[in-house]
């Protein structure tokens, strides 16, 4: 992570890519588009060599791809539909690579829907889902639809907590956040371990306590500070998930896996539980 991620000069929203496509997802996105759909394209031999038309036998598919995009995406009269293969290809590329982040959204999402071939629109899904989750993306496909699994309340809880708590706090969540977003190797696991490990240090922060469980520590701030006893116990429950014996702390050898959508889970929660007893602390 850079160091404008780290000490909060990026948005955390833009490294979730909540608004926003860097080049790398783009162009993720792209060759997964040509490679599944575009490379299916058939020529027609003749004399002077091999011409690839929309219109030559075998490209049925891509011919009704390409006319519901012309038609229904682009809204486009039919009959300027180019033929030509090589026109046809150039202007979806050009479109895909100058459109805004959001079109690109758009345009992936109906050709997931609109490609006669079922099969396949399941496979691209599935693959693309694998390039959202490694660049970190906010959406994912869910039943051929592009779904936003990460809101804005979340971002802005985890920046919240990031800008409220200089020291121990935020350091532990920033760690949190590396783990998560690391595009070339996320570690789930020791993301959901200094997420909850930011809670702990907040709370020995407001108690004065240098030792015990989180548990005693909730505890011990409830007898000086007013916190729900239902938030306590859940939050209880969450340090007893990261640490029993088949926990986070207790099994980093261990070949259970955990996911993205945990880790994020862990570090949303966690961010909220600090703004919460930040501003209880307040009160």
């Amino acid at each position: 992570m850079k160091f404008s991620q780290r000490y909060g000069y990026t948005p955390v929203k833009s490294v979730l890519q909540l608004e926003g496509m860097d080049s790398d997802l783009r162009n993720a996105l792209w060759s997964l588009v040509t490679r599944l759909y575009l490379g299916e394209v058939q020529s027609n031999h003749e004399i002077i060599g091999p011409r690839y038309f929309l219109s030559n036998r075998g490209n049925e598919h891509l011919r009704a791809l390409f006319q519901a995009l012309w038609l229904h995406f682009f809204k486009q009269p039919l009959d300027t539909l180019p033929d030509l293969w090589e026109d046809a290809y150039r202007w979806l590329r050009e479109h895909f690579f100058s459109c805004k982040w959001h079109e690109v959204y758009d345009l992936v999402e109906f050709i997931a829907q609109n490609h006669p071939d079922k099969s396949l629109n399941e496979t691209f899904a599935s693959l693309a889902n694998t390039y959202l989750e490694r660049e970190v993306s906010a959406y994912r496909f869910v039943d051929h639809r592009l779904v936003r699994i990460t809101s804005p309340d979340e971002v802005e809880a985890v920046e919240a907590s990031l800008r409220s708590h200089p020291g121990a706090v935020q350091q532990h969540l920033d760690q949190a956040l590396k783990h998560l977003a690391d595009r070339k190797s996320p570690d789930y696991r020791n993301s959901v371990k200094e997420s909850i490990s930011a809670v702990e240090a907040l709370v020995r922060e407001a108690t004065g306590s240098t030792s015990g469980t989180l548990g005693d520590l909730l505890k011990k701030l409830g007898r000086r500070q007013p916190v729900h006893p239902a938030l306590q116990r859940a939050f209880e429950i969450l340090y007893g998930y990261t640490s029993d014996a088949k926990g986070i702390r207790h099994a980093l050898l261990d070949e259970d896996r955990l996911t993205f959508d945990e880790a994020k889970f862990m570090l949303v929660t966690c961010s909220a539980f600090v703004n919460y007893i930040t501003g209880v602390l307040k009160s």
